[in-house]
This record gives structure tokens, C-alpha cells and sequence, in this order.
């Protein structure tokens, strides 16, 4: 009996909302961070569309207990997979509760702990299935309105969907009570906890916005979230339709996967992009503050069907997040951003034979040609037929799912554009028309030069000379300008000196950027003038600078660490990790070699997030500072939850293990680490 349910789960209920539909959730969760575990008391209801005998719900490696259908126990079965309710369903309004418990293996993330004062607990829904830490929907067509209460340790804010509709402290603990009253796909569920400090504004239209921080990073507050306020306002009126949900709120988290993730009313980002003043010159959260925030319409108030239709999110988003950049920033930055990803998309069209209409479409195709198509048919169709057709599309589809056609359908209503020449295009073929791309590009003064300078490339440094500095000179669009440097790489210094010379004059940082990164070997003659870029005000532009003028100047090392010692950089210690990284590497620099090589692998160990992490180790390895200390990090680094670092770890642990002294040194080290380690490293040790 139970391998047929089990057949049943897999084939016969991928169908399931045609029979039930799911309308409310209430959740009483409480989740404790030092066994990973959540627990909780949970009551669907639902309605019968037509007899149905078995129900599922997804949880993933979840127990159950007192399962309820109405008032009565009835049977059900878990196979790992899912909560399957056994019954003879009738048509008609039904209610099932019940307990479970769960520790989380993905989706639900512990990061830091209450010893260290850095606790944090929040969850990643789309891509790994809420269904690991609450029981729900793995299908996004089954939108559900979501009620969470969670209990937990008073020290700490809980936020979650939707409006906070009460708060009650009792004792030690609190017990938070959020409410959604529209519906939403279950992977855009969320829990997030830690210890932060709230910010509130208001919109035009009287949404409010709370933007959270942790209080070690309140000097951060506004570089970090500036512009927020004019993006939404500037959104809803572009889009034409007020923003769905009652509230909109972002945190910051500790080891995030992405960049962001549009939870429906409360955006989760990552503390990558928590600047300073200078910070934001190279690292803002501009364009992914705003990303999301279109996803709060595009992907959550309409949600794509399947994956085919998933240019319909990310393709809109990524769209909207431009305009609104182009509000900010000015027409000039629109089309460089524009030319910057046609660029992408011509290079990645000479592998990449994935169209957007296509499940399996890299996220290039979804979120940049997606865009681009999107700017194709606004241009093509007219601005005001554009968004009237847009409006109409969401105010119809509210709270639904929706394919490419129910789009086109509203853009038939507004206009004889050809959709099918168009899709056939932009959507349905692999390739970029950068034909047409360019003729849109060309409606900017800056995108013509830009593109007279592409044209260039293969022409000698000679030949384009006298056109380069005349460039240079003028008051085209910086991006122009980095163009310019880019194309002087490979070129003699005694023959591009004088446009380096002039790019540095343009007083740009991201002109200066490129030339701080254009020399690898600096010309004695030039040191003076590049040893001005270590006075920019940008983070990125003096790692550069400061790692090329030390690597070409032997005897000015020590005078370049003096002059840099108290750099710090982003709150990935950029700087910091560079400088005890040649400091270390100096023999005639100080007598406190000890102390800074204990700080540099101090920031390689867990006590740091992944991108400090993986930044300390790799300059650790290039250097050959490698210990006990540094080979026990980079094996702690292949447990982590974000497979870019792990995955890191055990690339550099395998070319390590190509030299024996290294094989001999990680054998040593085996029988210290803990159980997850050990597994790691004896896998890599018998490959």
C-alpha cells in the first residue's frame, strides 16, 4: 500500500490544483537555533473542486502528528517527501490540521550563534522549496494566503510576510503574528531573525517602507538604502499599479545565496551590499534594491506558470530595475547598461543555444535578453501602449499565474505589433540581433561614440589615436571613456602614456579605475601619477593600485604600507586582507609579522562571512602562507552552505594535493576535524 501512494505522489498529483484548491494557512512555528530544528502547529484550508482520495502536501524529511481533517483523524502517510492525507474527498470547504517537526538541510539557515552575539536564522525559498522547513507547495501555481506566527528568544526582531499584526512578549520569549491578505507561491514564504535596527519611511502613496540593519553597521544605513523611497515611488507610478501588499520591508542577512530574493513584502538581501560613502561609488545596492522591488508586481503579484515563462519575472524585473536606474542616474547610464549587456549576450550567443522560451535558459538569457526584448517591444509598439498594456496584463492576472501568451494578449489589445516575428526573435531563438539592438542604442549621443570605439578595436594603437584622445577630452559618458582603457591592455606603455595620462585627468573615478587596472608592471616614469590612484575615493580602484605599485616598486614597498596601514575597505575587509597580505610578504616591513599573519588567517576562519573567507585564502595560497591554521579553514570552507565557496575549497584542496608535502600535511589534519570535515577532505584525499 505505501509503495503505491508512493507512486501515486510522483504521477497521479502533479495535477493536484485541478482537484483542490488551497486558500489559507495558519502557522504557529517556533524554531530552535541550537539543534537547527523547527516545529510548529499548522491548519490548511481548502476546497474540494472535484472527489479526490489523496491529498499532498510537500515537506520535505518532516514528522507528523494529530493530523485533523475537520474535527476527525484521519490516515496519512509521509514518505520524505511529502504529507499524504488519505480520505474520500468530497466537493466542498474543508480544514486539516496538524503538528510537525523538521531540521532544515537547505532553505532554512542557521549563520553565526548566540555565543558570538551574531545569531541570525533566515530562509531562501525559491529554487530549494520551502517545503523543507514548512509544510507547502512546491508548485508555484498553488497560491495560498499565508498567516505565520513564530515564537522566539525576545533579544532578536523576527520579521516574516505581510503586516505585523500583534506582538506579545512573555517573559524571555516573544510571539510574533504576521498576516498576508492576498495569496502567494510558496517558495516566496519567509522567515528572518536576528538582531537588527528598523528604519521607516513613507511612500506617496502611504505604503510603508522599513528598511533593517544591524546596529554594528547603523553608519551604513543611508549610503546602503539610498534611493529606496524614490524607487518605489518611481516604480508604482510606471508600472500604473499600486503596490500589492500592505507593507514592503528589506533586510540585510549574514551568508546569503544571492544578491536578493523578493520574498512577497519583505525583500532578504545580502550584507555584501552594505556600503559606506565610499562603498557605494563601486558596490550599491541601487540596481538590486530595485530588482526586487518589480518582483513585488513581476513574479509575486503574477507569477509565471512553469519555467518556460520565466523571462516573465526575471526578463520584467530586471527591465524595471533599469528604468528606474535611468530615473536616478540619467539616460546615458540606461544605454550603457543597455550596450554592456548586448555585449554580454553576443559573446554568450556563440555557445549558449538556449532561448528564453526555455526552462533550461542560463540566467543571461532570462534576466538580460529578457530585457532586451522587453525594451524591443516598448520601442516597438509605443511607451503609452507599452505600460497600458502592462497595467491591463497585472491588474488582470492579479494574484495568478501566467504564461507569455496572456502578455502578448494584452499587448494585442493595444496594437498590430507583429508578436510573432517578435517572438521568434527575441524569444524562441538562441541568437542576439545586435542589428537591431544597435539602431536602439543610437538614439544616444554616448551609445554612438561608444559604438564608433567598438568598432576600433582591431585597428592599430596609431590608426585611433588621435580619435582616442580627442575622447577622452570631451564630456562623452565615462563608460566611453573605460572603453578607451580597455582597448589600451596589451598596448606598449610608451605608446598609450599619453591617453592613460589623459584618462587619469578626466578625474573619473571609474575612468581612473580602468587604468589602475590596465598596468600590471607600473613604468618607473609613471609611478607618480599612478601613486595618485591610492588617493581615490574608491575601495576597488586603491586594491588595485595598491597591489601593482607595491609588485613593481621593491624599494617603495615599505614607504606604500606606511602610507596604507589603517585601510580597512568594504565590510568584506578588502584592504585589510591585501595589506597583511604584502605586509606579511615584506621582509624589511616591521617586526610584527606574527601578529598580522595571525589576523590574516583569522580572516579566513569561520568567524568571518564567505566572501572575507574565500578573499583571505586565496591571497594566503598565491602568497604560499599556508599552515595548519590555512589547510584546516580551506577544509572548513568545502561544509559551507554556499556552493560557490565550498565549491572554491575543494578546487584549490585538489591542486594542493598534486604536491606530496601538501598530501602528507591534509593527512595529518584528518583525524582533528569534525565529522562533516572528515568526509569532505577523505573524498578529495581518494579521488
Amino acid at each position: 500500500m505505501k509503495y503505491l501512494f508512493l507512486f501515486l505522489s510522483t504521477f497521479a498529483f502533479s495535477q493536484q490544483t485541478k482537484s483542490v484548491d488551497f486558500k489559507t494557512v495558519n502557522g504557529h512555528i517556533n524554531i530552535n537555533p541550537n539543534n537547527k530544528s523547527v516545529s510548529g502547529a499548522v491548519k490548511y484550508t481548502f476546497e474540494v473542486l472535484k472527489p479526490i482520495d489523496t491529498i499532498k502536501i510537500d515537506a520535505q524529511n518532516m514528522t507528523f502528528s494529530a493530523v485533523v481533517l475537520n474535527d476527525s483523524k484521519i490516515p496519512f502517510i509521509t514518505n520524505g517527501k511529502e504529507l499524504l492525507l488519505i480520505y474520500p474527498f468530497q466537493k466542498g470547504e474543508n480544514y486539516v490540521r496538524f503538528s510537525y517537526e523538521a531540521k532544515p538541510k537547505q532553505t532554512m539557515y542557521f549563520v553565526g550563534s548566540e555565543a558570538t552575539n551574531n545569531l541570525q536564522i533566515w530562509t531562501q525559498g525559491q529554487g530549494k522549496y520551502t517545503s523543507h522547513w514548512f509544510p507547502s507547495f512546491d508548485d508555484v501555481n498553488e497560491k495560498v494566503i499565508f498567516n505565520m506566527d513564530v515564537t522566539f528568544d525576545s533579544k532578536y526582531q523576527v520579521l516574516s510576510n505581510g503586516i505585523l499584526k500583534n506582538k506579545i512578549e512573555n517573559k524571555d520569549l516573544t510571539h510574533w503574528n504576521y498576516r498576508m491578505k492576498k495569496p502567494m507561491s510558496s517558495y516566496l514564504l519567509m522567515v528572518a531573525i536576528g538582531k537588527f535596527e528598523r528604519n521607516t519611511q513613507k511612500a506617496k502613496s502611504g505604503t510603508p517602507l522599513e528598511m533593517y540593519i544591524a546596529p554594528n553597521d547603523l553608519g551604513k544605513q543611508e549610503p546602503t538604502y539610498r534611493y529606496s523611497k524614490e524607487i518605489f515611488d518611481y516604480l508604482e507610478k510606471e508600472i500604473g499599479v499600486k503596490y500589492p501588499w500592505k507593507i514592503y520591508r528589506q533586510v540585510p542577512v549574514s551568508e546569503f545565496l544571492y544578491a536578493g530574493m523578493e520574498n512577497t513584502s519583505s525583500t532578504i538581501f545580502t550584507t555584501r551590499y552594505l556600503v559606506d560613502a565610499i562603498g557605494f561609488e563601486d558596490r550599491s545596492y541601487t540596481n538590486v534594491n530595485a530588482h526586487e522591488l518589480a518582483h513585488q508586481w513581476f513574479g509575486d503579484l503574477i507569477t509565471a506558470q512553469s519555467g518556460k515563462d520565466h523571462w516573465l519575472q526575471e526578463g520584467f524585473a530586471t527591465y524595471y530595475a533599469l528604468l528606474a536606474e535611468k530615473k536616478i542616474y540619467g539616460d546615458d547610464y540606461f544605454y550603457s547598461k543597455l550596450y554592456e549587456s548586448s555585449m554580454q549576450l553576443k559573446q554568450a550567443a556563440k555557445t549558449d543555444t538556449i532561448p528564453v522560451l526555455n526552462a533550461k535558459a542560463s540566467s543571461l538569457t532570462f534576466y538580460q535578453k529578457g530585457a532586451w526584448a522587453l525594451h524591443v517591444l516598448k520601442e516597438g509598439i509605443g511607451e503609452k501602449a507599452f505600460k497600458k498594456a502592462v497595467k491591463n496584463y497585472l491588474l488582470k492576472y492579479a494574484y495568478q499565474n501566467v504564461t507569455t501568451q496572456n502578455f502578448f494578449d494584452e499587448i494585442k489589445k493595444v496594437s498590430d505589433y507583429d508578436l510573432k516575428n517578435f517572438s521568434k526573435v527575441w524569444l524562441e531563438t538562441s541568437g542576439f540581433n545586435s542589428e537591431i539592438a544597435n539602431v536602439l542604442l543610437v538614439k544616444n549621443n554616448a551609445m554612438k561614440v561608444q559604438l564608433e570605439v567598438a568598432k576600433l578595436r582591431n585597428k592599430t594603437l596609431a590608426e585611433k589615436q588621435a580619435f582616442f584622445e580627442k575622447t577622452l577630452q570631451s564630456d562623452v559618458y565615462f563608460t566611453v571613456k573605460v572603453s578607451i582603457v580597455s582597448q589600451l591592455m596589451k598596448e606598449k606603455f610608451e605608446d598609450k602614456k599619453q591617453l592613460l595620462r589623459l584618462a587619469l585627468q578626466t578625474q573619473n573615478l571609474q575612468v581612473r579605475q580602468a587604468v589602475a587596472n590596465t598596468l600590471q608592471k607600473i613604468p618607473k616614469e609613471f609611478r607618480n601619477e599612478f601613486e595618485t590612484l591610492l588617493n581615490d575615493k574608491s575601495y576597488q580602484t586603491q586594491e588595485s593600485a595598491l597591489y601593482y605599485l607595491w609588485n613593481s616598486f621593491e624599494n617603495k614597498r615599505v614607504d606604500y604600507l606606511e602610507k596604507t596601514k589603517n585601510w580597512i575597505g568594504f565590510n568584506d575587509f578588502n584592504l585589510r586582507i591585501l595589506w597583511l597580505s604584502l605586509a606579511v610578504s615584506t621582509p624589511e616591513y616591521s617586526a610584527n609579522k606574527e601578529t598580522y599573519l595571525q589576523e590574516l588567517i583569522n580572516y579566513s576562519s569561520p568567524n568571518y562571512e564567505a566572501t572575507t573567507r574565500q578573499n583571505a585564502l586565496e591571497y594566503l595560497i598565491n602568497f604560499n602562507v599556508i599552515n595548519e591554521a590555512v589547510l584546516k579553514n580551506l577544509v572548513n570552507a568545502t561544509t559551507h552552505h554556499m556552493w560557490q565557496f565550498s565549491k572554491f575549497g575543494r578546487d584549490n584542496i585538489r591542486l594542493l594535493l598534486k604536491k606530496s608535502e601538501m598530501r602528507t600535511a591534509f593527512q595529518t589534519i584528518l583525524p582533528s576535524l569534525n565529522e562533516k570535515e572528515q568526509f569532505q577532505l577523505d573524498r578529495l584525499l581518494k579521488e
